[in-house]
């Protein structure tokens, strides 16, 4: 199934690494929300993935249907019944992932502001945009040099090259 480069994406992040058996698990859940999800009785074209066992990403493809209100605030309850079920977090934004190498890391705010003074991250270091909000996003800025972020807005002043 095509999905446009105008999909809107969500993005939530683990505040852990999932194991494969967790990821598998989950991306079946994920899937079978996304194949039941509608808004006011009209099937959305939607679809999930499980990247870097760590984050889930749905995706609406609006040309058939728009995600509303109320259909966001089922996939949002959906994610928090998820949290509960696996013992992680997917809504702390102040949890921020980087790569180290090939490993994706996570850190809470302050530890990564810590990493940023003592170099351990820098300004060309791979951070993630959960925030993009299309497909076309998330496939060109999702995944971004420290530098091309909007992090440096909240850390700009500790980054070390």
């Amino acid at each position: 199934m095509h999905f446009s480069e105008h999909s809107r994406v969500w993005v939530y992040q683990s505040d852990k690494e999932l194991t494969d058996e967790q990821a598998s698990g989950l991306l079946g859940r994920l899937n079978k929300f996304a194949a039941e999800w509608t808004a006011h009785n009209h099937q959305l074209k939607a679809k999930a993935e499980v990247r870097y066992n760590r984050f889930l990403v749905l995706i609406v493809d609006e040309s058939q249907a728009g995600a509303s209100g109320c259909s966001i605030d089922k996939s949002v309850n959906f994610m928090k019944g998820i949290e509960r079920e696996f013992g992680i977090n997917l809504f702390d934004r102040f949890n921020f992932a980087y790569r180290d190498g090939e490993k994706v890391l996570s850190a809470p705010r302050l530890e990564f502001e810590e990493l940023l003074k003592s170099g351990g991250v820098g300004s060309d270091t791979i951070v993630f945009n959960n925030l993009v909000p299309t497909l076309a996003d998330l496939e060109t800025k999702w995944e971004v040099p420290f530098k091309e972020s909007w992090h440096p807005q909240l850390f700009g002043n500790l980054v070390h090259s």
